[in-house]
């Protein structure tokens, strides 16, 4: 995104982010039939750019889901996860919480370590619960978006090596692209994400990195469903296609968002997003606010404040609003006592500036 963008309503919201001119305009090319040529020489032309994106090789493949980053939780949930053996999620937000309820409600044995939100898990507190227990899959958000919390995610790596035999599945939905994330070295088997975050797609496709091991379990379960099958999907990925019909036009954006993140470079990326991170953590503190994040595990994709000022957050949308910026407030049980700022995705520090700049008018008025 180029400085000039604020002609329109511009979203600082933890998805759906804002999405340049050139990915929107991606999505326009003609239709093509998704069981032709074309289309399986599109679906190949992706696959060594997401799995470069994902750091993987041999061992893993990228799936394609017409689907949010939910999908792929049931897709995970049901696949990797026998029903005569416990999972154990690790809780420390909404969409942690969510994701154990999802593997619940699919008849799974679920078992949570869950701390307060604001509080990462810590690498002890799952080394801990792994000595005590043997569980199939171990589950985690990586970033939770509702409390601003990064997971130390490269600790629980080292704590997993140790069993081998319990798949390691996490969820990158709202950090993918925006924070280091290296699933083959830390032995990743399975990684949940989604388009409309730090991808800066629009929302309704979603990508999974999944490894030999998860297919291997798969195998082992004989009620996986059939959209969310990774079974399934795979006799169509080896075709380069997918079971039903795919999302053409987000695929085409996809090809082009990826091929600009590459120049961009992934450290740079990621440097890029650790940067604004720290913009909006110096404003946070020089306007008399506090992180809800405990200190150490603040995301560097978004930041979840407390409003410990008590300003009127409407009030502050609507001034924000004519000057065609759009913020998030707090998530769930936090929706009163916070709000969120996003900096994710192919914002700007400049944008950050904007953003921050309005935001002290407001405050100054206040």
């Amino acid at each position: 995104m180029t400085d000039d963008i604020f002609d329109h309503d511009v979203l600082f919201i933890p998805g759906p982010v804002e999405v340049r001119r050139e990915i929107l305009d991606a999505q326009g090319g003609w239709m093509i039939g998704h069981r032709s040529k074309a289309f399986a020489d599109l679906y190949a032309r992706l696959q060594p750019k997401l799995k470069e994106a994902f750091f993987v090789g041999d061992g893993y493949r990228v799936y394609i889901y017409t689907s949010s980053g939910s999908g792929i939780w049931e897709s995970a949930s049901r696949c990797c996860v026998r029903d005569d053996q416990p999972v154990l999620h690790l809780v420390n937000g909404a969409f942690s919480e969510r994701w154990a309820g999802v593997s619940r409600e699919n008849g799974k044995q679920v078992d949570v370590l869950e701390v307060p939100w604001g509080q990462a898990v810590k690498p002890e507190q799952l080394a801990d619960a792994l000595k005590q227990k043997h569980y199939d899959a171990v589950a985690v958000v990586y970033n939770e978006t509702s409390t601003g919390v990064i997971n130390p995610l490269p600790q629980y790596a080292e704590i997993m090596r140790g069993y081998p035999d319990t798949l390691f599945l996490v969820d990158a939905v709202s950090c993918w692209l925006g924070a280091e994330l290296d699933t083959a070295a830390w032995g990743i088997d399975l990684v949940v994400t989604s388009s409309q975050k730090c991808f800066a797609l629009p929302p309704g496709i979603a990508f999974g990195a999944v490894s030999d091991r998860v297919l291997a379990r798969a195998k082992e379960i004989p009620y996986r469903g059939y959209y969310f099958d990774v079974l399934t999907l795979e006799k169509h990925h080896e075709k380069n296609n997918t079971p039903a019909t795919p999302p053409i036009s987000l695929m085409y954006a996809a090809d082009r968002q990826l091929d600009a993140i590459r120049a961009e470079g992934y450290a740079n990326r990621f440097r890029r997003h650790a940067q604004m991170a720290g913009m909006v953590r110096a404003w946070v503190e020089r306007q008399g606010f506090a992180m809800f994040s405990e200190e150490g595990y603040h995301s560097p994709t978004v930041s979840t404040v407390r409003n410990t000022r008590s300003i009127d957050f409407p009030a502050l949308q609507a001034h924000l609003k004519k000057q065609h910026i759009t913020l998030g407030g707090g998530y769930g049980k936090l929706k009163d006592e916070t709000f969120r700022i996003a900096h994710m995705g192919d914002a700007q520090p400049a944008h950050i500036e904007r953003l921050l700049s309005a935001m002290d008018a407001f405050l100054a008025q206040a």
